[in-house]
């Protein structure tokens, strides 16, 4: 029987992929390039320097907008990762129950649906039981929204680990609190970290939801960033945008590394 060929040997693929990667990519280099530009210009070059990175540091409005970033995307992914650690165990590790289906597609239902729907479903709650919009509304939603990002690693994980661990914990008279804590709670931590990283990325360059269920006088990075950019143009976004996307490069890059450690 004849081996099938790899899709990459048909006429053609090659083209079409090195197609897409510029054009997914070459707009974000382009902001990455000229946020080192040493003039006020997305045309022109006019010699390297950091002066725009040095102004968007010290802009206030900027260093408010990133702390309240930090704020929501370090509560939400850790709630997240919380729950969503609880989900994986119950769906893996508990009795079996009626429903189970049910609840791993309500886990994961953010996923499918569209990000607007999923913010405008939270600001009609908040608003229908009289819950004021502020910086606790936009953790609230961010958490909701992040538990799948950070099951699925769990999951993962935890699905690549047999029983016999925790029967064999369980045989050396460890209770099953012990037998979690101290055997299976280290070897799904690959996982979690993974899920925590990838929570948190998600959370801190959300902007649909967040610009949903803020608050007044509530700004985070991403909304910080679209305010500019109605404004007026200004190197200084395109400095920001850079170091969000380095910030994110990373985390994505580790939770990745991290969540291949099964062994």
């Amino acid at each position: 029987m004849r081996k099938p060929k790899p899709i990459s040997a048909y006429p053609g693929f090659s083209q079409v992929t090195w197609l897409c990667m510029a054009l997914l990519y070459a707009p974000i280099l382009v902001v990455a390039v000229y946020s080192f530009n040493a003039i006020r210009s997305i045309t022109t070059w006019g010699g390297f320097s950091l002066a725009w990175y040095a102004k968007a540091f010290a802009n206030p409005h900027i260093q408010a907008a990133t702390l309240n970033s930090l704020v929501v995307a370090v509560a939400a992914s850790v709630a997240a990762t919380v729950i969503a650690t609880a989900a994986a165990l119950a769906l893996a590790r508990g009795r079996g129950f009626r429903g189970r289906g049910g609840v791993f597609v309500l886990i994961n239902l953010p996923l499918m649906i569209p990000e607007i729907v999923t913010a405008v479903a939270m600001l009609i709650f908040f608003l229908a039981i009289g819950f004021q919009l502020g910086l606790l509304t936009v953790v609230i939603a961010h958490t909701v929204f992040c538990v799948p990002f950070a099951y699925l690693p769990i999951a993962a994980r935890l699905s690549g680990i047999e029983t016999f661990y925790e029967d064999a914990a369980q045989d050396l008279y460890a209770d099953r609190w012990r037998s979690f804590r101290f055997v299976l709670l280290p070897m799904m931590m690959p996982g979690i970290f993974a899920g925590l990283m990838l929570a948190f990325i998600i959370s801190l360059d959300d902007f649909i939801i967040t610009n949903m269920v803020t608050g007044p006088g509530t700004t985070t990075l991403p909304l910080a960033i679209y305010g500019m950019v109605r404004v007026g143009f200004s190197p200084e976004i395109n400095a920001i945008s850079t170091v969000m996307l380095l910030v994110s490069v990373f985390f994505v890059s580790l939770s990745y590394l991290v969540g291949r450690r099964r062994a």
